[in-house]
């Protein structure tokens, strides 16, 4: 694995980290890990304050970890930071980024949730709440394919393409538990069948 150059951060570079947080914030509809393509846009192509392989970990590790999927954004700022200098600059990190993660969206949704809990006979909100459904569909789409093509060659990895294929399709028909095929794909993988 490729290693940064330590980052020369400027506290302009910190509040753009934060803001660009707080963006992302608004941003996620369904849950933060609908933000992942941009998030990896800002954090790895455009700024090159982490490295894919950081990135990808970052998310593999939280989503391994008992508790909130949000937990990756604190391992990404706690990667700037670390990146950036060091313990502090790390704790630094984590901090902005949760901050501007958490703040906009929990303050957004706890005053329109009281509003639309009001209203909710209204048809703009009946119908803002269907045509938000295939957006998030979307997002999560634009994020598993992020994940999965950044470390993947589909000429060599096709059973795993058909494989979550397969299991979008049974999901989507079938009343199975998810629990289930993940199960499937745990053991055909430890049985080097994929």
């Amino acid at each position: 694995m490729n290693a940064l150059p330590m980052l020369n951060f400027q506290w302009s570079d910190w509040l753009a980290l934060f803001l660009h947080y707080m963006m992302f914030s608004m941003l996620a509809v369904g849950g933060v890990i609908s933000t992942v393509p941009e998030m990896h846009r800002y954090l790895v192509d455009q700024q090159h304050w982490l490295l894919d392989a950081q990135f990808n970990s970052s998310i593999a590790l939280a989503q391994a970890a008992p508790g909130p999927n949000v937990l990756f954004v604190a391992l990404l700022g706690w990667n700037v930071g670390m990146n950036a200098g060091g313990l502090f600059t790390a704790l630094l990190g984590m901090v902005l980024v949760m901050t501007g993660i958490l703040l906009p969206s929990t303050t957004l949704t706890y005053l329109a949730g009281r509003w639309g809990q009001r209203n909710h006979e209204l048809r703009s909100v009946r119908a803002f709440k269907r045509g938000m459904a295939p957006i998030v569909i979307a997002l999560l789409i634009s994020t598993g394919w992020i994940l999965a093509s950044a470390n993947s060659n589909p000429a060599t990895d096709w059973p795993l393409w058909l494989l979550t294929a397969t299991t979008a399709l049974i999901v989507s028909r079938k009343k199975v538990h998810l629990l289930w095929l993940l199960s499937a794909g745990a053991l055909l993988g430890g049985f080097g069948l994929l």
